[in-house]
């Protein structure tokens, strides 16, 4: 943090007169919207570059009660909605209500914002709405041309919650919607919509694809997994930037990219969500990918489908996983198979993973407990204690483990050797009295 008292100084009036840029330039304070309607005032500086705005993007001005806002509406075609069956909604949203399995009562949303840190100084300049009609997508893009318009917009937001309750976004349960929630209390007047259940499918894309993909940025999905190009686009980054310029100098054209972008996420949004339920749904074993596979996997295991998690863990390993990814699947696998008593099956995989891993040294401990409690050989037991503590040393010796691994490891393994020592000593029939 600089010392300098002018820096400081300087810092300060930057971040309030981004604040201030959102206020409407007027001489005198303007009343508090009523029941009836109040003209909306742009500065004469600005309301130039609004009109050409409005007339390059072809949007009309939308107005209420509680003022205007801007209107952007498309349409495309080429797709429809997947109806999403039982087994798929209640991986996304256990006890999910009814609603969430008529795709009509979805509502797509994405915001963009002045800022991405969220908080009382961050505005939804642009809310991006779409829905299933006509066999296509709709997509309503609403946007505020300073910040008198955002009842309006709010206004116009709770309207269409009101017809379609299920609300559907990317990263929205952190980000969209507690943002929307607080811009809608801040107005004082309109309240939050009720929501009847909010589907992120951020959540199951990380399970899904990150692993393999690193990035689960919508843009790169939409790239990776859905084979879509949306060319160039801008960086969320520089959105904020553009939004503020054009509010305080009415400069339209940079944000013509801006609402593409809006628009390619409330398109990527509807693409992915198709695709999700397309694998979540997919009881007939018709996915290939083995990353998939293991994504899917670890949803069902999480929500409880245990039966159908261990049999898509056996596709998942059957197919070629990296290596990381292979011995987190045949541990998760393992376990299963041990709930379920077929105590057979876990110990052919416990005996696939040993090494030194993670996973390969909780093989080694499930291996000891198997001959120790399930056969009652605890010579076996024992030696394989003594294997996973020689496998402790050399990985040790070489810089192979982590120092806090080795020492809980260590720590364990000694133990139950020594408690097996004492054991495997005594005679037999002492442990049938």
């Amino acid at each position: 943090m600089s010392s300098n008292p002018a820096d400081v100084s300087r810092s300060g009036f930057d971040r309030f007169s981004r604040l201030k840029a959102l206020q409407p330039r007027t001489h005198l304070p303007k009343p508090e919207p009523k029941e009836e309607f109040i003209e909306p005032q742009l500065s004469p500086e600005r309301s130039s570059g609004a009109g050409l705005l409005t007339e390059l993007l072809k949007a009309t001005v939308s107005c209420n009660q509680h003022g205007e806002h801007l209107s952007v509406i498309t349409s495309f075609g080429g797709y429809a909605p997947r109806t999403p069956d039982s087994s798929a909604l209640h991986l996304l949203l256990p006890n999910a209500p009814s609603e969430v399995g008529d795709p009509s009562q979805w509502l797509f949303l994405d915001t963009e914002t002045t800022g991405l840190s969220g908080g009382t100084g961050t505005y939804p300049f642009l809310v991006g709405l779409a829905w299933w009609e006509g066999g296509g997508l709709k997509v309503e893009q609403l946007f505020m041309r300073e910040h008198s318009e955002e009842r309006s917009m709010l206004a116009r937001v709770a309207e269409h919650l009101t017809k379609r309750p299920v609300l559907v976004t990317f990263n929205g349960k952190s980000f969209d919607w507690p943002l929307l929630e607080t811009r809608f209390r801040m107005t004082r007047t309109i309240a939050p919509p009720p929501l009847r259940a909010h589907l992120d499918f951020l959540h199951p894309a990380r399970n899904l694809w990150r692993l393999r993909l690193g990035s689960v940025k919508l843009s790169h999905l939409e790239r990776h997994v859905l084979d879509w190009d949306r060319g160039e686009d801008l960086l969320s980054s520089e959105i904020p930037r553009i939004y503020l310029d054009f509010v305080r100098s009415g400069i339209a054209e940079p944000l013509l990219p801006v609402f593409h972008h809006n628009q390619m996420d409330m398109r990527g949004l509807a693409g992915l969500a198709d695709r999700i339920l397309s694998i979540l749904s997919d009881e007939k074993g018709m996915i290939e990918d083995g990353m998939e596979l293991y994504g899917l996997s670890r949803i069902c295991e999480r929500r409880g489908q245990s039966e159908r998690a261990r049999k898509i863990y056996e596709q998942s390993i059957g197919t070629v996983l990296p290596k990381e990814t292979d011995r987190a699947a045949r541990a998760a696998l393992a376990r299963l198979a041990k709930r379920d008593g077929d105590f057979e099956r876990a110990r052919e995989l416990w005996e696939s993973l040993l090494g030194n891993s993670r996973e390969g040294y909780e093989a080694y401990e499930q291996l000891a407990i198997y001959y120790e409690h399930e056969v009652r050989n605890f010579e076996q037991a024992l030696a394989i204690t003594r294997e996973a503590l020689a496998q402790l040393r050399r990985a040790h010796k070489v810089g192979m483990i982590a120092a806090s691994s080795f020492r809980r490891n260590k720590l364990n393994f000694e133990h139950r050797r020594s408690r097996l020592e004492g054991k495997a000593e005594r005679p037999p029939d002492l442990f049938s009295q």
